[in-house]
C-alpha cells in the first residue's frame, strides 16, 4: 500500500473510536462498486460518531473515497440491504487495521448469518416482493406492459435476494451469480423474462404465474418475523403499534400491504373494535391459530 494512502488513514488508527479500516481497489476501468474511484477506504467507527461521513481525495491522479461509518449505520446497511456494496466491501476488501479483532468477528458473523437477522431480512425482501408483484400485476391487467415489466423485474430481484438469504447468505451486488449457483430455476425465470424471444405480453403472463406460485410457497417463511412479533402479546395489534415495533426495519414502508396479504392468505385475523362513530371500527390484527 502506497505511503500517500497510508497518510489518509494513519491518524485514524491511533483513535480509540476507530474499530477497523478496509481498502477496496477498483477492479475495472468503470467500477460501480467503488463509484469509479480508484480506491475506497471504509473506516468503521464506534457509535459516538455521526452515522456516515463521505470524503473525496486525489493524489498522483488517483481518486480515493473515504467512508467514515459508525457501527450502527453499517449494521443497518447490512440488515436492511440498503447498501449492498457494503457486504462486498467487508467480505472482499483488504483489512488495513483491526482493533481487538472487531473485523475478524464481524466477518465471522456475516458468514454465520444469525437466524434472527436472517428472518428480519427475509421479512423485508418478502414485503417488497409483494409490493412489486401487486403493482406489476395491476399494470399488466391495464395493458401497461413496459411499466409492468419494470415492476416484475424488481419483484424478481427481491425474489432472488430472498432465495439467497433463505440459503444462509447475505445478498451481494452480483446477486444473480449467487442465485445461479443456489437456485438455477429462478435464474432461468429471470433469463427468460430478459432475453426471451416471445412478446413482452406473453413473457409477463408466464412470469406472473410463476411469481404467484413463488409467493405462495414462500409466504410462511417470508412472514415469520412479523408473525412471531405479533404472537408475542395476546391482545390485537393496531397497525401503528406494529409500525412502531418495526421502526428500525426497512419493511415498515410496505407493512400495510404485507399485513393485508397475510389477512387474505389466512395467517392473520382482523379484530374490529368500536370507535366513537356509528358502525365505524378500528381495524386491529392478531395471529390466526398457533405458530408451528
Amino acid at each position: 500500500m502506497d505511503d500517500r494512502l497510508r497518510q489518509l488513514y494513519q491518524d485514524r488508527t491511533s483513535d480509540d473510536s476507530t474499530l477497523g479500516i478496509i481498502v477496496i481497489e477498483k477492479r475495472a476501468q468503470e467500477d460501480a462498486n467503488t463509484d469509479n474511484f480508484d480506491r475506497v477506504l471504509l473506516v468503521i467507527l464506534d457509535d459516538s460518531h455521526p452515522a456516515w461521513i463521505l470524503k473525496h481525495y486525489e493524489y498522483d491522479s488517483i481518486k480515493v473515497a473515504m467512508h467514515l461509518v459508525n457501527r450502527r449505520q453499517l449494521n443497518s446497511w447490512l440488515l436492511n440491504s440498503s447498501n449492498r456494496r457494503a457486504v462486498d466491501w467487508v467480505l472482499n476488501g483488504k483489512v488495513l487495521f483491526d482493533r481487538n479483532e472487531y473485523l475478524k468477528e464481524f466477518k465471522q458473523r456475516l458468514a454465520e448469518f444469525p437466524i434472527e437477522e436472517r428472518q428480519i431480512k427475509i421479512g423485508g425482501e418478502f414485503s417488497k416482493l409483494i409490493r412489486r408483484f401487486t403493482d406489476g400485476k395491476l399494470l399488466y391487467r391495464e395493458h401497461h406492459y413496459l411499466d409492468a415489466y419494470n415492476q416484475i423485474i424488481h419483484a424478481l430481484h427481491h425474489l432472488a435476494r430472498l432465495s439467497v438469504i433463505e440459503h444462509g447468505f447475505y445478498p451481494e451486488v452480483t446477486v444473480w451469480q449467487q442465485v445461479k449457483k443456489i437456485e438455477p430455476k429462478l435464474h432461468k425465470l429471470y433469463s427468460e423474462l430478459v432475453t426471451g424471444a416471445e412478446s413482452i405480453e406473453k413473457r409477463l403472463e408466464l412470469l406472473l404465474i410463476a411469481n404467484e406460485f413463488e409467493l405462495m410457497t414462500k409466504s410462511k417463511m417470508g412472514s415469520t418475523h412479523l408473525l412471531q412479533l405479533m404472537a408475542s402479546k395476546s391482545t390485537p395489534w393496531s397497525i401503528q403499534e406494529l409500525k412502531e415495533q418495526l421502526s428500525h426495519h426497512e419493511y415498515t414502508l410496505d407493512l400495510s400491504i404485507l399485513v393485508e396479504f397475510l389477512v387474505q392468505k389466512g395467517y392473520i385475523d382482523v379484530v374490529k373494535e368500536d370507535t366513537k362513530g356509528q358502525v365505524i371500527y378500528h381495524r386491529k390484527y392478531t395471529v390466526k391459530g398457533q405458530l408451528s
